[in-house]
């Protein structure tokens, strides 16, 4: 049972804990977030600076909750924050976008002011994907380093890592990929080795920009969370770079909403021996991922995703699976989600089960990237390198595959916790 700390009580406990790490209170973390003036990385800047000063809460986060609490991991108050990003806008009203929809409170944006700006100085151009042309806040650096060569492009995220983390004197830096959708591609023979896919920088053959946002932290000594179902480092050829490096990564597309809520759902369908017949869900959601995936090339790799995790659960052939996804504007930073799931039960007798999901994608996202964030520096600590395969509940596509059943997902994520803790495994 997690523990369940509430109120000024628990806030001032939090934040004489944040006062440094027991093992190594000097530490420095750096998170770097790919995408960093988007809805998401909004949400982590100012939760973490409200963690920071005990403004609120931990609901969400898990490594606040036991075993892992009980975990030398990196406190709040060791993170310094940076990131890349393809767009210009203010990052004050992408705060006051959230605070518009009732996300962000203004009390919570105001004292963070400080943190924010310092974020705000750190940011660096991205690299500008195709799709990305039309963005009316596009930054003409992005534009520049996009039509750069794919091993100039590298050196160009490179160098903006290594500063960051000489400037801010951090002892390790975390990059974690929030960025929009990128348009589907097909694998390409490259991907299958280091040495092919070196070759093929060589010969300047481009690549998904996420691939190259993997390399160049990879090359740099940074751990990877893809919290997108972006490709990144989910390649072979990065896989087998991550080992060389010693480097932990974990991947990809994280689960918020209602791909987590069938993944424990459809193992309730399959313990019970309840025939799905269908299952369709529909989603309409706003802000600029919903705008991303408004285009059919991008939205390929997200309803993929969100439809492999329930066909593996039930593999049933028969079973008919659908995924719409719709753009909202008015819908700003909300999303719904509606399922529909048509099943047989003893002596044919069809029945149904439809849920509605409504919520806020970045506020649930946020608390697991400081997860991530916080977990792949522990494995970093501990001297874990490649895919942290304990870390599949947070992903619609875990990197490391296995079983999507969330349940049992958890209990290798707590087993990993416990083992480390020298208790009992699983629950």
């Amino acid at each position: 049972m997690a523990k369940n700390r509430t109120g000024e009580t628990a806030r001032k406990e939090r934040a004489a804990k944040d006062h440094g790490d027991a093992t190594n209170p000097g530490r420095r973390v750096g998170l770097w977030l790919v995408g960093a003036r988007g809805a998401i990385s909004t949400c982590v800047v100012y939760g973490l600076a409200g963690l920071q000063q005990g403004l609120h809460g931990s609901v969400g986060v898990v490594t606040e909750q036991e075993p892992f609490d009980s975990l030398p991991l990196a406190n709040w108050s060791q993170w310094v924050l940076g990131g890349h990003d393809v767009c210009v806008r203010d990052f004050g009203s992408s705060a006051a976008e959230l605070v518009r929809s009732g996300i962000l409170s203004p009390e919570l944006v105001a004292a963070a002011t400080g943190q924010a700006a310092a974020y705000e100085s750190r940011l660096r151009a991205g690299i500008l994907d195709g799709p990305d042309v039309g963005l009316s806040d596009l930054n003409p650096e992005s534009a520049r380093r996009g039509g750069l060569s794919p091993r100039d492009q590298i050196a160009a995220l490179r160098s903006d890592l290594e500063q960051f983390k000489q400037a801010n004197e951090l002892d390790r830096v975390i990059v974690v990929n929030v960025s929009s959708t990128e348009a589907a591609r097909s694998p390409q023979p490259e991907w299958e080795s280091l040495q092919a896919f070196e070759q093929a920088l060589d010969d300047e053959r481009p690549q998904p920009p996420s691939c190259l946002y993997a390399y160049a932290a990879f090359e740099s000594g940074a751990g990877l969370v893809n919290f997108t179902p972006n490709v990144g480092a989910s390649l072979p050829a990065l896989r087998e770079l991550a080992q060389k490096r010693g480097l932990p990564h974990c991947g990809n597309d994280g689960k918020t909403g209602e791909t987590l809520i069938k993944t424990v759902l459809a193992p309730l369908f399959k313990s019970r021996a309840l025939r799905v017949l269908s299952w369709q869900g529909y989603n309409i959601l706003g802000n600029r991922d919903g705008q991303a995936l408004a285009d059919p090339i991008r939205r390929e790799a997200k309803v993929r995703n969100k439809d492999e995790a329930l066909r593996s659960i039930l593999d049933d052939d028969r079973m008919h699976t659908h995924v719409g996804i719709d753009y909202v504007p008015s819908l700003g930073d909300w999303k719904t989600a509606w399922d529909f799931v048509h099943f047989e039960g003893f002596l044919g007798a069809r029945m149904n089960l439809q849920f509605t999901w409504q919520g806020s994608d970045s506020a649930l996202a946020a608390p697991l990237i400081l997860d991530l964030a916080r977990l792949v520096d522990f494995a970093a600590e501990r001297g874990e390198a490649g895919v942290m395969e304990h870390t599949a509940a947070f992903f619609k596509s875990p990197l490391a595959g296995g079983t999507h059943d969330f349940h049992a997902q958890q209990d290798r994520l707590l087993a990993y916790a416990n083992r480390f803790l020298g208790r009992g495994e699983g629950r």
